[in-house]
């Protein structure tokens, strides 16, 4: 089966959000000791404990707390880049993923965990309450895994999206896969880590740990705090917990003493969920945004096409920002561009370089929003970094041009159109004549001749002088409906004229 065939089904493939097959390791714990002769037990005084990483005296280290809420899908993408960019920006000394997850999606869950290795500090996962499937890939990217006294985790055997088995063969090979990415992703880390998530994935793997087996064949292995924190081998160590506490703070002040930590939680409104779903419509917002504009361009006047076009665009930046994808740098990059263009439209038409320099600005800060740059490191033009932006900006533009050619096609003659081109006409008796070749002897003799816009000068539209209609445009500027105009010259493309000051009726 060929390669691409195993990315396909690892792009299909889910983990299971059940716990049906899941196997937990159960052990005969000895009862706590009981407090001596004559002392009560809620009063027995619990020893001090150090703290595992004091920071240096008169310092706090910083710890920043991203929520992992619900499915692993794209929104939750989305929010963890968010969080570590702002981890990063913040110069946080630790990042905590509060977990309560039943799993999610394989290529997503590769796509955080790519992200997390993109922090410099340190990385700890708290199991609160649960980490099934995917949160424990995502818990095995991290440095620490901590768990609430309640916290499981485990079963993370693949399957389809639609809940079915995968193929013998296939699964074969993406269980394959998954262990060694498991592998790759604990190296370093101590503990049995590797073997514990392999047996989570894999039914037919046996965790073993000197002579005495944990797991056996047949089932996928689910761990309880408890279990997780259990020491074995020699030198003894914990099978796959860091350690228990029964919420973040309590973490905290294990890892860095009472007033030895300051916390910083990412907070996740709706409005962030929604962004995501407009980041999904980029392409179909970037084209007919593109659409709109063109069609404003090409009629006299600025209305609905025009917002609308601005607004699509608009909508895009908003996506991305909210996401975490972009900063305010392509934002001023393509309000200079929209300036340029409409500096060439408005005052100096058949420039031709101020609009075509201010396109390539747009489009050019359209790429540079949705790429995933991430803050203190350097740029670098690969496809892992631009592709996708480019792709959906070549989409947006190639929908744009198609439904162009089809506008253009009913441009001429279509009804809608046609009214579109002539806003707010003023009355008169002559008929839209143009500049015909018949026409065109008493046209030139019209110059020095006043008359008056019948739509908008924008810089372009219609004249009525001496009861003809023409087509006509400003020099300079623009003029609205009713203005008197005075002819200056007559070209093959029609009259161009000047408004006279105060004449708007």
């Amino acid at each position: 089966m060929s390669r691409w065939l195993l990315r396909l089904c690892l792009l299909l493939a889910v983990f299971p959000a059940g716990r049906a097959a899941e196997s937990a390791l159960v052990r005969n714990d000895p009862a706590p000791a009981a407090p001596p002769p004559g002392v009560p037990a809620a009063t027995t005084p619990a020893a001090p404990v150090a703290p595992l990483n004091p920071p240096p005296a008169g310092e706090r280290r910083r710890a920043f707390v991203i929520p992992v809420r619900e499915q692993v899908d794209s929104p939750l993408l989305y929010i963890i880049r968010r969080g570590l960019k702002a981890a990063t920006e913040q110069k946080a000394d630790v990042v905590i993923l509060d977990m309560k997850t039943p799993g999610g999606a394989l290529d997503v869950t590769f796509s955080i965990m790519e992200a997390l290795g993109k922090f410099k500090g340190r990385t700890i996962t708290f199991v609160n309450d649960e980490a099934i499937s995917a949160g424990a890939f995502i818990s095995a990217t991290t440095d620490e895994i901590w768990f609430s006294p309640e916290g499981i985790i485990g079963a993370a055997a693949p399957v389809m999206a639609t809940g079915q088995e995968i193929d013998a063969s296939m699964r074969q090979k993406i269980v394959s896969y998954l262990k060694a990415r498991v592998r790759a992703t604990s190296e370093g880390k101590g503990g049995y880590r590797g073997q514990v998530i392999s047996a989570m994935i894999d039914a037919d793997y046996e965790l073993k740990v000197g002579d005495k087996v944990l797991k056996g064949k047949g089932e996928l292995l689910s761990l309880t705090a408890k279990e997780a924190a259990e020491t074995h081998g020699d030198p003894p160590q914990p099978l796959l917990a860091a350690g228990i506490a029964p919420d973040i703070e309590d973490l905290l002040r294990q890892q860095f003493g009472a007033g030895g930590y300051e916390v910083t939680r990412l907070e996740i409104t709706w409005s962030e969920h929604f962004a995501v779903f407009l980041r999904s419509l980029a392409p179909i917002l970037l084209g007919l945004g593109l659409l709109a504009l063109y069609i404003e361009f090409k009629t006299p006047g600025f209305g609905v096409f025009g917002i609308t076009g601005i607004a699509c665009l608009a909508v895009v930046f908003l996506s991305n920002y909210v996401a975490g994808l972009s900063g305010q740098e392509p934002i001023l990059v393509f309000a200079l561009g929209l300036g340029m263009v409409l500096t060439e439209l408005l005052f100096f038409p058949g420039i031709v370089v101020l609009a075509v320099g201010g396109l390539a600005l747009m489009l050019g800060s359209l790429v540079w929003s949705m790429a995933d740059i991430w803050p203190n490191e350097p740029v670098t033009i690969s496809d892992e970094l631009f592709l996708r932006p480019l792709q959906d900006v070549g989409l947006g533009l190639a929908l744009a041009v198609v439904l162009a050619l089809l506008f253009a096609r009913f441009l001429p003659r279509g009804w809608f159109l046609t009214r579109l081109a002539v806003a707010r006409p003023i009355a008169g008796s002559a008929q839209v004549a143009g500049l015909p070749p018949e026409a065109g002897a008493s046209a030139a003799g019209l110059v020095g001749r006043v008359g008056v816009a019948v739509t908008g000068l924008f810089p372009a539209g219609q004249v009525e002088v001496d009861g003809g209609r023409f087509e006509a445009r400003l020099d300079v500027g623009s003029a609205p409906p009713g203005t008197r105009v005075v002819v200056r010259r007559c070209t093959d493309f029609g009259l161009v004229v000047d408004a006279l000051e105060g004449s708007a009726s």
